[in-house]
């Protein structure tokens, strides 16, 4: 985040669908975000480490943080992409990554950001052949991962999960969203 940028004036998504490292990729090539944080959401144990929401006792999810300008890029426009980088009709799991802490989720922050993701979660039921499964709750408690998760991607491009796991997610974000539509202000009124 650059140091001229009032943090007040962010706002903040909370979203998991499947490894953090792939969301946290694609996020930081979207206008208008800021900062995105790789972490946990949504389970019971307090202040959980990777090792354990890895073994799915802990009820939380793999997500991400991402901290945006509602100025540049609008909430509705953050969940399109997600709803466009993973499979929200696959059940706690994502491709070969299994378990609950790999479902797919939105955790919201606030009663207009239900409202946005609910809309947006019903228009995406008519995108699918197989039912979304993606839930909506409200964000109770985030833990950042360890500092080994955050800005996995940029640190491991040429590591194996990434070229095979990352990389098409960056492509397909890519496609649908290319660059000149990236560079010009997204916000709609009313949807941050």
């Amino acid at each position: 985040m650059s140091d001229e940028r009032d943090e007040r004036s962010l706002a903040t998504a909370t979203l998991g669908g499947g490894c953090f490292w792939c969301l946290e990729a694609v996020y930081q090539e979207v206008p208008g975000v800021e900062r995105v944080v790789s972490g946990y959401a949504g389970g019971h144990r307090k202040n959980p480490t990777y090792q354990q929401v890895c073994t799915g006792t802990t009820g939380h999810a793999e997500v991400v943080q991402v901290h945006f300008d509602p100025e540049v890029v609008s909430y509705r426009r953050l969940l399109e992409i997600f709803f466009t980088i993973h499979d929200p009709t696959q059940l706690n799991r994502q491709g070969a990554d299994t378990g609950t802490q790999y479902r797919s989720i939105i955790l919201v922050h606030s009663p207009e950001q239900r409202r946005v993701a609910d809309e947006v979660l019903a228009e995406m039921a008519g995108v699918f052949t197989e039912p979304v499964v993606t839930a909506v709750e409200d964000l109770e408690v985030f833990y950042p991962a360890e500092d080994y998760h955050q800005d996995y991607y940029r640190q491991h491009r040429t590591q194996g999960y990434c070229q095979v796991v990352i990389n098409p997610k960056l492509a397909k974000y890519r496609a649908h969203y290319p660059a000149k539509d990236k560079t010009s202000s997204e916000a709609e009124a009313g949807t941050a």
